[in-house]
């Protein structure tokens, strides 16, 4: 039952894997820096800038979802309401270890409880 499956993930040393995302941030060109390190903050990457001759300036970069639940709301904060984003799936990537174990200790439950 339970208890098999989770001796077989200890023993295998298995790793969890979260869905990472392209997100494309829209916004005036003054709060760029402020974006970009909010992005980071999320445990996300800036891949580039575009600057399209307007005066917004679109950040592209790579994130977890899990960073994104209330990324609309944040958004507004930071831009006033001026500022919108898009995202697409790109790829699974493993879980850092600190937050793998905090999910494996969230998720836990005594065997015991389960019978």
């Amino acid at each position: 039952g339970r208890k098999a499956i989770i001796d077989a993930f200890s023993k295998a040393g298995a790793i969890v894997l979260e869905p990472i995302v392209n997100i494309e941030i829209a916004a005036p060109d003054k709060f760029m820096g402020d974006l970009a390190s909010d992005l980071s903050g999320k445990r996300g990457q800036v891949t580039g800038t575009d600057n399209a001759g307007s005066e917004l300036t679109t950040i592209k970069g790579l994130a977890p979802l899990s960073e994104l639940s209330d990324y609309q709301t944040r958004l507004k904060s930071v831009t006033g309401g001026q500022g919108s984003y898009s995202i697409d799936f790109s790829h699974y990537a493993p879980v850092p270890p600190h937050t793998q174990a905090q999910l494996v200790s969230k998720h836990k439950q005594p065997v015991e409880e389960e019978q």
